[in-house]
C-alpha cells in the first residue's frame, strides 16, 4: 500500500491503523508531568483519565494489573509524573497514551535523590551492620527526639508507661517536617549524645509521604546518627516507610510504638522473671542452709568424738589393736625362724664333723687297701715283664755267645775288632771270655 497513489482509497480503519503504526514507531517511551483529570476506574480494574496542563490535554489509559500496583489513589487535580507510549485508539480515531508507571509528581524526583544518596552512603560503609551497637538491656533514661505535639510522642510515652513505668523518658522537642527540620534534628541528636544523660536515643515521627519524611533523609543527619556514641533507634513513619535514618540507626523500628516495646521489657514479664529468680534464690539459700546445717552436725559429731576421754579411749583401742597385730606378726615371724632353725639343725646333723670324719676314715680304709693290691699286681706284672726281658736280653747278649766258647776282642779304647784288618801288629787288645779278660798283643796277622 502506498500513500502517494492518488487513485488508492483508504477506509477509516485502514487510515487509523496506518496512523497508529506511524505514531507508535515515531515516539519512544516518554515521561510526562501533568495534572490528572476525568479520572475513571470501571469494574474491569482499568484506569482511564486525562493528563492536562493549562493549554492542552492527552487521553490516557492504565490497564490492570499495573493500575493496581499504584502506591497512591489517583484523584482529580493531583499532579503526577507518568511514563508510557503513544498509540491511537482506532475505534474512535483518537490518539492516547498507555501508561506503565505513574507516581505523584515531586515524589519521583525525591525518590531518585533518595536512591542515589542511599547508594553513595552504603558504598562508604555507613550502613554496615558491623559498626552498629546493641541496645542496653534495661535503660534507665531514654531521650525521645520528636515533635512534642505529634501522635508519635504520645505512642512512645504511652507504651513506655504501660510496659515499664520505672524508665525515665525525656522528650527532646524538634520539628519533624519542613526546610529546617533536618538541621534541628541533627543538632539535638549531637547535644543529647554529648550530654551523657541517655542510655539510648529514639528518632520518632508518624507516617506520611516521602516529601513529609524528607527531613530524615538528610545526609548530615545520617552521618550524625552513624557517629553517635549512644545507641540510636529510628522509628520514622509506618512499617512500609524507609528513610536514611533507618539504615544509619543501630535499630530500625517499624513504628514509634514498636520502638518503645523494643527498648523496655514488659513489667508483667519482668515481674514473672524477677519472681522466678527470687524463687530460685530462695531454693539456693535453703539448699545452702541445709548443707551448712549438715556440715555443722558432722562437725559437732566429730567434736564430741574427739573429747579428751574419748580420744584416750580411742588411742587405747588403737594401741591394743596395734599390740595384737604386733604379737601376731611376732609369733608368725618366730614360727618361721624356728622352722628355719630346725631345717638348719637337720642340715648340721647331716654335715657334723664327726660323722664326716667317720665317713672319711671308712673311705680312707677302703682306699688304702687298693694301692697295696695295685702295687702288688704291678710288681708281679713288672717281674714277669722283667723276666721276659731278661730272657730276651740273654738270648741276644754277647756274653751268652761268649759262654758258648766265643770271645769279644776290643781295642784299649773300646773299639771292637771284627776283622783281622781292624788290628795291626803291635796293637794291644782286650779279649773278654766267659770267665774273665786277657790282655794280648798282636804279633802278626
Amino acid at each position: 500500500m502506498t500513500l502517494d497513489d492518488p487513485n488508492h482509497v483508504l477506509t477509516p480503519s485502514q487510515l487509523n491503523t496506518l496512523a497508529r503504526d506511524l505514531l507508535e514507531g515515531a515516539f519512544p517511551l516518554v515521561w510526562i508531568e501533568a495534572e490528572l483529570g476525568n479520572v475513571a476506574r470501571p469494574s474491569s480494574g482499568h484506569l482511564y483519565f486525562t493528563l492536562k496542563d493549562a493549554r492542552a490535554q492527552v487521553r490516557c489509559a492504565m490497564f490492570k494489573p499495573k493500575s493496581s500496583w499504584l502506591k497512591f489513589v489517583p484523584r482529580e487535580g493531583m499532579h503526577v509524573l507518568a511514563r508510557g507510549r503513544l498509540t491511537l485508539y482506532e475505534a474512535r480515531g483518537e490518539y492516547q497514551m498507555v501508561l506503565d508507571h505513574m507516581e505523584e509528581a515531586g515524589e519521583g524526583a525525591l525518590r531518585r535523590a533518595f536512591d542515589e544518596l542511599k547508594a553513595r552512603l552504603q558504598a562508604e560503609g555507613l550502613f554496615d551492620d558491623a559498626r552498629k551497637r546493641p541496645l542496653p538491656a534495661l535503660p534507665s533514661r531514654i531521650g525521645v527526639i520528636t515533635s512534642p505535639s505529634g501522635a508519635a510522642v504520645r505512642d512512645v510515652l504511652s507504651v513506655l508507661a504501660r510496659r515499664f513505668p520505672l524508665v525515665e523518658a525525656e522528650v527532646l522537642p524538634v520539628p519533624v517536617q519542613g526546610a529546617t527540620a533536618a538541621a534541628q534534628i541533627t543538632r539535638m541528636l549531637q547535644r543529647a549524645a554529648a550530654s551523657n544523660r541517655y542510655d539510648v536515643l529514639v528518632l520518632a515521627r508518624g507516617g506520611g509521604s516521602l516529601e513529609d519524611l524528607w527531613a530524615f533523609n538528610d545526609e548530615h543527619l545520617a552521618r550524625a546518627i552513624a557517629a553517635c556514641e549512644v545507641p540510636v533507634v529510628s522509628a520514622v513513619g509506618h512499617e512500609t516507610d524507609f528513610s536514611l535514618a533507618d539504615f544509619a540507626a543501630d535499630i530500625r523500628a517499624p513504628t514509634p510504638s514498636v520502638a518503645a516495646e523494643l527498648l523496655v521489657p514488659d513489667r508483667e514479664d519482668l515481674g514473672r522473671h524477677v519472681r522466678a529468680i527470687g524463687a530460685r534464690l530462695v531454693n539456693l539459700q535453703t539448699q545452702h542452709l541445709r548443707q551448712a546445717m549438715q556440715r555443722a552436725d558432722r562437725a559437732a559429731l566429730r567434736l564430741n568424738a574427739l573429747r579428751p576421754q574419748a580420744r584416750l579411749d580411742l588411742l587405747r583401742r588403737r594401741q591394743a589393736e596395734a599390740l595384737r597385730r604386733l604379737a601376731a606378726a611376732w609369733r608368725q615371724r618366730l614360727g618361721h625362724e624356728q622352722a628355719r632353725l630346725r631345717h638348719a639343725e637337720a642340715i648340721l646333723r647331716i654335715s657334723h664333723p664327726q660323722r664326716r670324719i667317720a665317713r672319711l676314715r671308712e673311705r680312707l680304709a677302703a682306699i688304702s687297701q687298693r694301692p697295696q693290691a695295685a702295687i702288688a699286681r704291678r710288681l708281679g706284672n713288672d717281674a714277669l715283664a722283667l723276666r721276659g726281658l731278661a730272657r730276651s736280653l740273654e738270648a741276644i747278649s754277647p756274653l751268652a755267645t761268649v759262654a758258648r766258647g766265643y770271645a769279644i776282642v776290643q781295642h784299649e779304647d773300646g773299639r771292637l775288632v771284627r776283622s783281622v784288618l781292624d788290628a795291626t801288629p803291635g796293637d794291644r787288645l782286650d779279649v773278654r771270655l766267659a770267665d774273665g779278660r786277657l790282655q794280648v798283643r798282636v804279633e802278626t796277622r
